[in-house]
């Protein structure tokens, strides 16, 4: 039996799946314990993990753990983990976290989410994936009032990952062997601009789309509205600052699953339907 936190979220849900598909039993976490179109062998729960004690009923009789990084008492958390008998744990991480800047606000939350993990005396894999193709997503309230999409970043490459490659690493280190103490970063197979994502999308979607870069002044402004200033700081820091270079394309997903990862054309043609709706 394997719990999967967050299973209501892109990479959390592609968890689920890809454990199912490999004949597991799963417990599919999220807060409100309420799930739709969860595959065979499934079953939603609820819990917070920031309330390790709500944990208690979906940790009885479970395996292995799929955790967020990022939660108010990681170390909590992982003690509740320790004590339900827990002997295998997965958690999502960053690719940032390889830099160990504790005064970037991303870095430090993973960094310390990953220190919790190493220290909570149990068998662990990290795995720090690149940006998600499914960031792309957040474009949708845009392109339901045109063919424009603004952004920031205009001139930044990013080789992000589709989440089910995210999920299918995950599943395996769950699942198989070899992978204690390991830290796998995984990258999608091509470096794309902004501009270069919106002009996929467009031919998939067979439409006229085009990519207006911001300035960073308008960038800062308009992340401002949505994430907290730190968070804000701590992306121009990768993006402007150089802190972050998430263009680098790494055989891990290949590595571990015997595929190559999918394209983020392959993703836009899975997902068209949320983009048409």
């Amino acid at each position: 039996m394997y719990l999967v936190a967050g299973a209501r979220g892109n990479v959390g849900s592609e968890v689920v799946r890809a454990l199912a598909e490999q004949g597991a039993e799963v417990r599919a976490l999220s807060r409100g314990g309420e799930l739709s179109g969860l595959p065979p062998r499934a079953t939603a729960v609820a819990g917070d993990l920031d309330v390790p004690a709500s944990l208690a009923g979906p940790l009885a009789g479970v395996d292995g753990v799929f955790l967020l990084p990022g939660y108010r008492d990681m170390p909590g958390l992982l003690a509740q983990v320790v004590r339900a008998g827990v002997t295998r744990v997965a958690l999502l991480s960053g690719r940032s976290a390889a830099s160990g800047d504790m005064g970037n606000a991303v870095t430090a939350y993973m960094v310390r989410s990953e220190e919790a993990v190493r220290a909570a005396g149990i068998p662990w894999t990290v795995v720090r994936p690149s940006a998600f193709t499914a960031n792309a997503l957040r474009w949708l309230p845009q392109l339901r009032t045109g063919d424009v999409v603004r952004g920031p970043f205009a001139d930044v490459p990013v080789a992000c990952i589709d989440p089910y490659d995210v999920g299918e690493v995950v599943a395996d280190t769950l699942l198989g062997d070899g992978h204690e103490g390991k830290v796998y970063e995984l990258s999608g197979p091509e470096p794309l601009l902004p501009g270069e994502q919106v002009a996929v999308l467009g031919d998939v979607l067979d439409r006229p789309l085009r990519f207006e870069g911001l300035d960073d002044a308008t960038a800062r402004a308009e992340m401002a509205a949505a994430m907290p200033e730190e968070y804000v700081d701590a992306f121009f820091d990768f993006y402007r600052g150089g802190a972050l270079d998430e263009s680098p394309v790494l055989s891990t997903v290949y590595d571990i699953t015997g595929r190559e990862p999918r394209t983020f054309e392959q993703w836009a043609q899975a997902h068209a339907d949320a983009f048409a709706a």
